[in-house]
């Protein structure tokens, strides 16, 4: 008596099981298979990405074919920040009284009648002069860049 034994291919649950062993890896990647058919669905970032699914689900073995329907999806758009701002440090020096010192006592010496003491980087002005002068004097004070110039002690006459 002789026996014909049939091989049948594997199933559908045996190819999924191995199919989605080697895809799985691959993220974004799910499988489905029916009649020995696997049908690959799901969203990856490069067509890459997409191929190599697919060859690794062909190189399967019991697979009778694949319909691939991974979608490729755009990069994501990576805007720059913005850079951080940064301070204009040539108009934001604060002069230190000595420094500040010397410099109103060279500026002054111009404007007869008029005094300037500094503190704390502040810039007092007294006496007398006129409007022209007192002009000219303010631009002169305020590029040694004090705190601040108080003018409340000096008469400006036109």
């Amino acid at each position: 008596m002789s026996y014909v034994i049939a091989c049948k291919g594997k199933s559908d649950t045996d190819i999924q099981a191995a199919v989605a062993e080697k895809v799985n890896a691959i993220p974004g990647v799910m499988s489905e298979t029916k009649d020995g058919v696997v049908t690959l669905s799901g969203t990856v970032t490069a067509d890459s990405l997409k191929t190599q699914a697919e060859e690794l689900t062909k190189s399967t073995d019991g697979v009778k074919g694949v319909t691939n329907t991974i979608v490729v999806a755009a990069p994501p758009i990576v805007t720059p920040a913005p850079p951080a701002p940064t301070l204009d440090t040539t108009r934001v020096t604060v002069s230190t009284d000595d420094q500040l010192k010397v410099g109103v006592n060279t500026v002054i010496k111009d404007y007869p009648g008029v005094s300037a003491t500094v503190k704390d980087g502040v810039v007092t002005v007294k006496g007398e002069t006129t409007a022209s002068k007192w002009k000219l004097l303010k631009q002169s004070l305020d590029a040694l860049t004090p705190k601040q110039v108080d003018a409340s002690g000096l008469t400006v006459k036109q």
